[in-house]
Formats: structure tokens, C-alpha cells, sequence
């Protein structure tokens, strides 16, 4: 009967399988990362991203930095290989890393998301792209959510619930302009 122990992570393994397995440690000062990102757009096959992911992931005893690489770059991988599978655009890449951000790290976002590249500060044409401006519905978002903050989070300091009082009052704060 074999013995079971849990990972680091909380993985439950067979003794036997955790003790054989031989994970070179890493730090952040390695930087690895340069090599993995590298590979991920070269996987063709699902066995290959099958491989990449398992070694980016089981064969290093990460740290905290290093972990973060590594999922990093197996997520990587699964973009790419699923971009060649399907030879999907720029522009549908750009629907799926949304995706991402909203259904992983940002899927309690209520108000919208914005990313900026600041690469497009070289270019006149990306002037609006640096405004400080805001959708009217995005704007109507933020108000509400504040509203809602204001009567879910009575613990919340009074600086912050001022501001949420202003947010809601129709205030928009931080030098922005809403955009008819």
C-alpha cells in the first residue's frame, strides 16, 4: 500500500512518485523565464504543450517569483499552440487575452478594465489613447459600484467612502473627463 503525501502546492502524489522526482531549484536571478517564453511560441502539438507545461511547472522546486514565470509561460504555450491550431488574427489574440485577464486574475471586475502601450506614446496617430477621458458607460458603472461600496462596506476608511460619496454625487475624480 503506498503512501500518500502533499505537495507544496497541496498535490497529492505517491510517496514514491514525490521522492523520485527530481526538481532543480531556481530563483528569480536564473531568469529561466527568458528561455521558457522563448519556446512557447514554437509548440506545434498538444503533446509538445503537454511536455512544456510539465516541465515548466514539475521539474523546478520553484520560488515565489519563479512560480509565477512558470504559469506564465505554460499559459503562453496554450495561447500559442491554440493560435496555430486555429491561425486566428492579431485581433482575435486580442479577444483571448481578455478573456483571460476578465476570467482569471479580473472576474470580479464590475466597472471595465483598460490596458495602455506606452510603445504607442511614439506615435502621434495614439494621441487619444492618453486622454483622460472615460466612457459615459463606463462612467455610469463606476457610479453605481461606488453606490454599492458606499452601502456594502461601512468598515471602509473615511477617505475612501468620501470618495465614493463624490464618485456617486457624479464627481470624476483624478483630472478625468467623461466622454459624450
Amino acid at each position: 500500500m503506498s503512501n500518500y503525501i502533499n505537495n507544496k502546492n497541496g498535490t497529492r502524489l505517491k510517496q514514491e512518485e514525490y521522492d523520485m522526482k527530481e526538481r532543480q531549484r531556481i530563483t528569480e536571478e536564473m531568469h529561466l523565464e527568458k528561455e521558457w517564453f522563448e519556446q512557447t511560441s514554437k509548440i506545434k502539438t498538444i503533446d509538445q504543450l503537454t511536455d512544456f507545461i510539465n516541465h515548466v511547472i514539475n521539474d523546478y522546486d520553484h520560488d515565489y517569483g519563479t512560480a509565477c514565470h512558470a504559469i506564465g509561460a505554460a499559459t503562453a504555450a496554450a495561447a500559442w499552440y491554440g493560435a496555430n491550431v486555429e491561425g486566428i488574427t492579431g485581433f482575435q489574440a486580442s479577444f483571448a487575452m481578455w478573456d483571460f485577464i476578465k476570467n482569471w486574475i479580473k472576474n470580479n471586475n464590475e466597472c471595465g478594465l483598460k490596458l495602455i502601450d506606452y510603445d504607442d506614446f511614439l506615435y502621434p496617430q495614439y494621441q487619444y489613447k492618453f486622454e483622460k477621458t472615460i466612457s459615459q458607460d463606463v462612467w455610469l458603472r463606476i457610479r453605481e459600484q461606488a453606490k454599492k461600496n458606499l452601502e456594502s462596506n461601512e468598515s471602509a476608511c473615511l477617505e475612501v467612502q468620501n470618495h465614493w460619496k463624490n464618485i456617486a454625487c457624479g464627481i470624476v475624480p483624478f483630472g478625468y473627463t467623461v466622454k459624450e
